[in-house]
């Protein structure tokens, strides 16, 4: 992932996370990249039993790199957990650690819900 320097603009429209050019004009096509680059951190605890999730979306990766992803969230995390959809899901209240360990990997990101 690239560090970006870049200032909101509404001339280009949608970036693409990866080129970084308007997505009409993407030079890489995007191959197999899941996410949008919003990466979004959430607890989720609906359908769940009252077992709390965290869950990461938006991460611009393609499917294996997601799932080498996942295994190191988990890992880090001492915990349980999945990939599916384009997203991981991390067992238990883990967003701050998540959050730390994904800005070591180079991604910028925040919490999203209640």
């Amino acid at each position: 992932m690239k560090n970006r320097n870049l200032v909101y603009s509404t001339d280009q429209g949608r970036l693409c996370p990866v080129c970084e050019h308007p997505v009409s004009g993407c030079e890489c096509k995007n191959e197999n990249v899941v996410g949008n680059g919003k990466v979004l951190i959430a607890l989720e605890t609906k359908g769940r039993k009252g077992k709390g999730v965290t869950v990461i979306t938006g991460l611009p990766l393609a499917e294996e790199a997601l799932k080498v992803l996942g295994k190191k969230l988990k890992t880090q995390c001492g915990t349980g957990g999945a990939v599916k959809d384009g997203q991981i899901e991390i067992q238990g209240d883990n967003r701050q650690k998540v959050k730390e360990l994904l800005e070591k990997e180079g991604f910028s990101s925040k919490f999203t819900g209640g």
